[in-house]
């Protein structure tokens, strides 16, 4: 990903916790050849520095996936910039972004109890507080063949690149008017790059 200096990410827990915050990624491989996707919940264990998730068994991608170098692309927050906003009509429109990437190589899962914990941890994580769902709740026999449906998968990490373009290049003063104007909308990507670019500018 190309990163100029002024928008690099090097804060690791910042980086962490903007995956658990955007867990839903692209997946990217290849797949006979092309390029190929899918968009799904990845779930990052910190202590064995890699990502867990699933492809539904359906979905090809995961039968040549194994053993790949493949990309995990985490969105954030984005929004459009106007040169409007500006000081100065001799400007030009932007996008401000947050994201982050994630390589590394993917092993599939055999073990039962492995892909139990994966599948129970993307539930505890989403699942509302005090929700009365719980997978430990639900027979054994049917996890079990919910679980033939899937294809598992763990993603030992190799490299992380973030990336959060919030105006960093431009004087204090124009980034406190591109706030001004994002506040004075409703759209919550707008919202969350203008506190994403005050909390800089702190």
């Amino acid at each position: 990903m190309y990163i100029p200096r002024h928008f690099k990410m090097e804060n690791e827990e910042e980086i962490d916790d903007f995956i658990e915050n955007n867990g839903f990624a692209i997946l990217f491989s290849q797949h006979e050849g092309d390029p190929c996707a899918t968009h799904l919940p990845l779930k990052l264990n910190k202590s064995e520095n890699a990502l867990y998730g699933h492809f539904a068994r359906a979905n090809k991608q995961w039968k040549d996936a194994e053993n790949q170098q493949v990309l995990a692309v985490f969105q954030g927050p984005h929004c459009y910039i106007s040169p409007t906003w500006y000081e100065t009509t001799k400007a030009v429109p932007t996008w401000n972004y947050v994201t982050v990437h994630v390589y590394g190589k993917l092993e599939l899962i055999e073990d039962s109890k492995v892909i139990y914990e994966s599948l129970n941890d993307l539930v505890t994580q989403y699942e509302a507080s005090g929700s009365t769902y719980h997978l430990s709740d639900l027979e054994p026999g049917f996890i079990e063949g919910m679980s033939k449906g899937i294809a598992a998968f763990k993603i030992k990490i190799d490299k992380i690149e973030g990336k959060a373009k919030l105006s960093q290049n431009h004087s204090d003063e124009r980034q406190k008017l591109v706030v001004e104007n994002l506040e004075k909308t409703s759209n919550q990507d707008n919202l969350q790059i203008a506190q994403l670019m005050k909390r800089n500018l702190k």
